[in-house]
């Protein structure tokens, strides 16, 4: 008997409206549930939300660069990526 290793096949690429509309998802998800906390910790919260400015928005700016650089560049995949199923390749 032989010992073949089993056969692995390249997942297809994502579409590309799936790849478009997972980015926006997430920069929205990012953007308000960040921004409410942020605005919740250093009392920058209105009636109709929060509004940031000055360090704090800097902050909310950093945290969607890591989430972004995070997401698909060490955990393989944001939530909304995960969420349509986009495959994206592993770092080496």
């Amino acid at each position: 008997m032989t010992d073949t290793p089993p056969v692995t096949r390249e997942p297809e690429p994502a579409a590309i409206w799936k790849r478009v509309v997972a980015s926006i998802l997430d920069f929205f998800t990012v953007f308000f549930v960040g921004g409410y906390v942020i605005g919740a910790l250093t009392g920058n919260t209105t009636s109709e939300g929060f509004q940031l400015s000055g360090w704090p928005a800097l902050v909310l700016f950093a945290i969607i660069i890591v989430y972004f650089y995070v997401g698909r560049r060490r955990l393989g995949g944001t939530l909304w990526d995960r969420i349509f199923r986009i495959s994206r390749p592993q770092p080496r």
